[in-house]
């Protein structure tokens, strides 16, 4: 049975491994272990999915419960994946914060899974890495 839970002091260990086996971790700090704590501490909406308490899956998110909600991370074990663990855990966010819209940058591999889900594909995000890169 899967337990889905607000867990906003998630232990940076675990979120870190959970990245990793959902292969989020391609795509994130998981070698620099403050990053890692930084993103968890400086979230303020975590839900967590867990089978025998092992973490299997998370949604974390930056909000401000009115407007928007950042998604930042969505991340199954692949091992649950196929299962609606990520599509659980993208409702109750959307739960938490009805009058927000719910905002994510889809990973490469995650695109068309989004839209399947019955969300709706924005054409106008940009995205600014560095300040250096403004003109």
């Amino acid at each position: 049975m899967i337990k889905y839970q607000i867990e906003n002091n998630l232990s940076p260990e675990e979120f870190k491994e959970l990245l990793i086996k959902s292969t989020l971790g391609e795509r994130r700090p998981v070698d620099d272990f403050n990053r890692i704590k930084a993103m968890i501490e400086n979230a303020n909406l975590i839900f967590t999915a867990r089978v025998n308490s092992k973490l299997i899956g998370v949604a974390r998110s930056i909000t401000d419960f009115v407007y928007c909600t950042y998604l930042s991370d969505i991340a199954v074990d692949t091992e649950f994946q196929k299962q609606g663990i990520g599509k659980e855990l993208i409702r109750l966010t959307k739960k938490e914060t009805p009058k927000a819209s719910l905002i994510l940058l889809a990973a490469p591999k995650a695109l068309d899974y989004y839209a399947h889900i019955g969300m709706t594909k924005h054409t106008a995000c940009f995205v600014l890495k560095s300040d250096k890169d403004l003109d």
